[in-house]
Order: structure tokens, then C-alpha cells, then sequence
């Protein structure tokens, strides 16, 4: 990479990195290309970007994004964006799947540096699907209880 490439790709990821919510740095030392390409299709699909980024060109684009800095050292992978469940879910999934290669080291969450605690915590909250139908099944409660007990008075008056 020439120097003007090196700044291009800092530019590109500064936007990236202000526009993002989540943002999880990962070991993938040993990692075959294969598993690899597996974490990006799985993260393209969910719209989440996953890069391997030299350490200081991703510092000077945090550093101009106007982000925590992160402590950066050896072989590192970027993943990030906007949905912060479904990243942390996509990225400890595949840490357990290849735990002997794969190992996560911090994030950026709401711009803010998390450890791999934090981001496991979130792996563990519901997706926003099953949010919103979490949500949708306590709105409906009381309509299906008003018919259940419509439909209890309807037998109770047949069997008189």
C-alpha cells in the first residue's frame, strides 16, 4: 500500500467508525482463510463489516472519529456496526466455534472502550426480533384473555 492508499483507507474507516454503534477488536491469529471468510459472510448478511486493519492506521482512524483509543497490539480484525446484540452475538458465536484461534480482546460500544465481559453481557441479551415479539405478546395479553373469558362464558351458558 502506497501512502495515498493508506490515507484513503483512513478516511473510509474514520466515516465508518463515527457512523458505527459497535465496534469489537479480535485475535485471529492461526485462523485459517477458510473460517474466515465464514465470519464475513455471516457478518454481511446481518449488514455488520468485519476488516483486518493495520494497527496504526486503525488508531489514527479512531483517533480522528473522535473515539476512545484502544490499546492495539499484535494480529488484530475489526467488526463492526450499527446493531450492537446482533455483533456481539455474530462475534462470541464464532469465538466459541473457534476459541483455539479467535479470541476477543476489547470493543467500542456507544464510543465508549468495553472489555470482552461487556460485549459477552450483551451476546446474551435478546435480538430485536425477539424483543419486539416479547413486546407484541404483553400488548396482545389482554385481548386474549377478554376472549378466553368471552369464550368461558359462552360454554358455561351452553352447558345450562
Amino acid at each position: 500500500m502506497n501512502k495515498e492508499q493508506k490515507q484513503e483507507l483512513v478516511v473510509r474507516l474514520k466515516e465508518a467508525f463515527a457512523s458505527m454503534d459497535a465496534l469489537v477488536v479480535c485475535d485471529y491469529k492461526g485462523l485459517p482463510v477458510k473460517h474466515l471468510e465464514q465470519l464475513r459472510n455471516a457478518a454481511r448478511v446481518q449488514g455488520i463489516q468485519v476488516q483486518v486493519v493495520k494497527n496504526t492506521l486503525a488508531r489514527l482512524a479512531l483517533q480522528e472519529a473522535g473515539l476512545s483509543p484502544l490499546e492495539l497490539k499484535e494480529t488484530n480484525i475489526f467488526v463492526w456496526g450499527s446493531d450492537q446484540i446482533a455483533l456481539s452475538k455474530l462475534v462470541m458465536g464464532f469465538a466459541k466455534d473457534h476459541k483455539d484461534h479467535f479470541h476477543i480482546k476489547a470493543g467500542l460500544y456507544e464510543k465508549q472502550a468495553v472489555d470482552r465481559a461487556h460485549v459477552e453481557a450483551i451476546s446474551k441479551l435478546p435480538s430485536k426480533e425477539e424483543l419486539i415479539g416479547m413486546l407484541l405478546s404483553v400488548w396482545m395479553a389482554p385481548a386474549r384473555y377478554f376472549v378466553t373469558g368471552l369464550d368461558n362464558l359462552r360454554k358455561a351458558k351452553e352447558q345450562e
